[in-house]
């Protein structure tokens, strides 16, 4: 049984309910087509709506080899129309289609004895001895956590009994979809469609944690303790004060704004959540590092794609285009030429060579 990991923290979930994880993977929409005479609007002046071109491709290049990458993000506006024709023009001449970076999980698991350790599963999430939040979270993060949780959650007297580390993701799930953002848009899977509409070669980098001894991983992990009250409040942290910016970072990515990425300050609780993940015993001792190790895959799978393939394209989050310790300054830092869309742009004509360019706005 594989299951590939949507975002980082969602690793703590593949591991451990392989079952649920693939049934939600399995549902999670693709992005509809875009109609090509819609116009981009807006809800009540928050979050953008219709048809958008999203940001435009970053270029890596050396020795007439080309990669083109889009970045990602999430979460992104829940009513937005994607407009995939230049990601779509490039896939149509590519060699390959590298998907973003993933961790997939590979138990021994056959189908019956799936089924037969889903009451474990069901009850990995929560507390040992039957600890409710309450006694495990700082007084003054418990008193934020029901006010949030009124808000988002309503009355769900079963999370109180969770580990603080998944009430949080799922009290984060709720919030971005109660102020009209979506927290898995479907873009690589939009990706992927076009790939193999074009017959182009897919590639998905990525680490394979095994996990051969499901049932002892399932009850260490009920038994262990995580240290994840970091997890927690930075999660509260978010929803309390960067509600906005995500709306403002969603609206910028789907407009093609990368300036306006690139100024929003960018707050991140997943990371405070995969220190969190890498604390549990039953997953360290099976994984190792998973986050040096992906890194490290993704840029010898990157340089391999720009060695024998004349056009990529690779699909990264945003964050790994935009910071300084990203997997783009990473390929710069090789010796590879990397540039942004806003870059490629201001090329004078007489130098530009043929290139995808932004999508263009309706109007």
């Amino acid at each position: 049984m594989r299951i590939r990991s949507p975002f980082p923290p969602a690793l703590v979930l593949a591991a451990l309910l392989p079952l649920a994880a693939s049934a939600r993977e399995a549902a999670s929409p693709s992005l509809p087509a875009a109609a090509p005479n819609d116009t981009i609007r807006d809800i009540d002046a928050v979050v953008v709506s219709g048809v958008v071109p999203g940001p435009g491709l970053w270029r890596v290049s050396r020795d007439g080899h080309e990669m083109w990458i889009l970045g990602t993000l999430s979460p992104l506006p829940r009513r937005m129309e994607w407009e995939a024709r230049d990601v779509e023009a490039v896939v149509a001449r590519a060699n390959e289609v590298m998907l973003p970076p993933n961790v997939s999980v590979k138990a021994d698991v056959g189908f019956f004895r799936g089924l037969a350790l889903a009451p474990r599963l069901v009850g990995a999430r929560r507390n040992p001895d039957d600890k409710r939040l309450q006694d495990l979270v700082p007084p003054a993060d418990y008193a934020r956590w029901q006010a949030l949780k009124a808000r988002y959650i309503g009355r769900d007297g079963g999370i109180e009994r969770w580990r603080p580390m998944f009430a949080a993701l799922k009290l984060y799930g709720e919030a971005v979809e109660d102020v009209g953002l979506e927290s898995e848009p479907g873009i690589a899977d939009r990706v992927e469609g076009l790939a193999e509409a074009h017959g182009v070669t897919l590639s998905k980098p990525g680490v394979e944690v095994r996990i051969e001894d499901p049932k002892t991983a399932i009850e260490e992990f009920k038994q262990g303790r995580i240290d994840d009250l970091a997890c927690f409040t930075r999660t509260l942290d978010r929803l309390e004060t960067d509600l906005g910016m995500m709306r403002e970072r969603a609206n910028a990515w789907a407009v093609g704004d990368v300036d306006g990425l690139r100024a929003l300050p960018y707050t991140d609780q997943f990371e405070a959540c995969r220190e969190a993940a890498r604390s549990i015993d039953a997953l360290r001792s099976r994984a190792g590092d998973i986050g040096a190790q992906l890194q490290a895959e993704w840029l010898r799978e990157a340089e391999r794609a720009l060695s024998v393939n004349p056009v990529t394209l690779a699909l990264l989050p945003m964050r790994e285009l935009l910071s300084d310790d990203g997997l783009a300054a990473a390929l710069r830092a090789r010796g590879y030429r990397v540039e942004s869309p806003v870059e490629i742009d201001d090329v004078p004509d007489d130098q530009a060579v043929a290139t995808p360019g932004p999508a263009a706005t309706s109007d």
